[in-house]
Parts: structure tokens; C-alpha cells; sequence
């Protein structure tokens, strides 16, 4: 997982999610008004989707898993528990139909004491705050009671292909990064295309564990190799996307 950024929400857009709350609020809300009233709001789901395919990370990946396409737009605090939620903006990520079909649907874990939830929003905070991803193995460790409820209601770990993939997309990253430092002095256009590619990896929490990891010199060039490391220092002083600010 990876911090996104959400845009604000056009006027006309916002006016009409306001106006279909007012109508589930006016209705008496519940699970199957809210679920009814989402599954009639075929425009506005529309317009939805297109601002969630512009803040995922890669192209249009899952906001959870970070690895499969995504295709549904999912209720981060689920309908069942706050129908009144079903149409804010910020209560909307885009998921694979696996993370929210099989895996979320309506688990929404809370701390037993302050209720507070226990799902990391990418959206609302960075999830390097409560995950740490281990580059080599690729499995992530829970640092916070949120950090260790994310990895558990998404198969974070459990998963054998996000574990496999986020290795692979380790060693692809590497090779990139060697391969843009062959090409940027003599094929500026070539450089650029690997650049480009690293920026679109499907894994992006594993492009921006390597960048947070860059910070720290020596580990860096340890996990990475010198090469690597070396052509990620040049790349993030020609390139913002890869700047030491954090990556989103």
C-alpha cells in the first residue's frame, strides 16, 4: 500500500452525492436503502471510478493489494455498518473485485475500547506508518494494531502471489534502475522510457520502499547493490517522481 492523494469532486458531482444522502437520510437510512440507492446510482458511480483510476497507484491498480486491476469501487467503512457513508467521496477506494468481494466485504475491525477503526485508509495516512515491507522476502511486518489488521483481512502475507510478485517487482525495479544508469547519458529517450516504467510498476509499494530505503545510504546500498543504488540517487536528483520527498 502506498499513500494516494483525492482530488476534490466537481460541484456538480458533490451536489449530486449530497443530494442522494439527504434522500437515504430522509428515508430512514439502512443496509438494503443505501445498497439500493448505489446500485441505482449508475452516473454517479461513473464519474466516481474515473477519479479513483487517477489516484491509484499504477495503472489503476487495487488501493489495498496493490498488485491486481482495479475494478470495484469499494466502502471503506462498508454499508452496512454507515449506510449514511454510501455516497461520500471519502469513504470510497478503488479494489480489486478479490481484496472487497472475498476478502473485506463487510469486515471493518475496530479497536474494542475506543472504537476506533483498524483498517489503514491510503488515502488518510501513509501506510509506511504501520507497515513495514521487507524488500528481499517480500512479505510485509505490522508495526500498529492497524498495521497488523490490514495484513490480516487482506492476505497481505498469506496471499503466496502478493508475496511472489512483490519479490519479483524487487528484482524488477533493480534491473530498471541498472538499465536506466546504462542509457542515461548515450539514449536520453530510452532512460526516459524505463523511468517511466519504474514510476507505472505494478507493485508501487515496492518503488516507494526502495525510495524511502535510499535515505539511508549505507542499508541502501546494501539491499540494492552499489549499481542500483547509484542510478537511484542520479535518477531522484533528474526526476521528482523519484525525489526523496514521499512518493505517492
Amino acid at each position: 500500500m502506498i499513500p494516494l492523494q483525492r482530488p476534490p469532486l466537481h460541484d456538480k458531482l458533490a451536489a449530486d452525492l449530497a443530494r442522494r444522502t439527504q434522500a437515504l437520510r430522509s428515508g430512514g437510512p439502512s443496509t438494503a436503502a443505501g445498497r439500493a440507492a448505489w446500485r441505482d446510482a449508475r452516473e454517479a458511480k461513473a464519474r466516481l471510478r474515473t477519479l479513483l483510476h487517477r489516484m491509484a497507484p499504477g495503472l489503476a491498480r487495487c488501493m489495498y493489494c496493490g498488485d491486481n486491476l482495479g475494478t470495484d469501487i469499494d466502502h471503506f467503512e462498508p454499508i452496512a455498518r454507515a449506510p449514511l457513508r454510501t455516497f461520500d467521496w471519502h469513504n470510497h477506494l478503488l479494489a480489486c473485485a478479490y481484496c472487497n468481494s472475498n476478502l473485506k466485504r463487510d469486515r471493518f475491525p475496530c479497536d474494542p475500547v475506543t472504537g476506533a477503526h483498524l483498517l489503514i485508509d491510503p488515502s488518510h495516512e501513509d501506510p509506511a506508518d504501520h507497515l513495514l515491507l521487507y524488500l528481499e522476502s517480500g512479505a510485509y511486518r505490522g508495526l500498529t494494531p492497524k498495521g497488523h489488521a490490514t495484513i490480516d483481512v487482506f492476505g497481505l502475507n498469506s496471499r503466496g502471489e502478493l508475496v511472489r510478485g512483490r519479490r519479483l517487482a524487487f528484482t524488477v525495479v533493480k534491473s530498471l534502475l541498472r538499465e536506466w544508469h546504462r542509457h542515461s547519458a548515450e539514449s536520453p529517450e530510452t532512460a526516459k522510457e524505463l523511468a517511466d516504467a519504474l514510476a507505472l510498476l505494478w507493485q508501487a509499494d515496492v518503488l516507494r520502499a526502495v525510495v524511502r530505503l535510499a535515505r539511508t545510504p549505507p542499508l541502501a546500498e546494501a539491499v540494492l547493490g552499489p549499481g542500483a543504488h547509484t542510478a537511484l540517487r542520479r535518477l531522484a536528483d533528474q526526476d521528482p517522481r523519484f525525489g526523496w520527498t514521499d512518493l505517492r
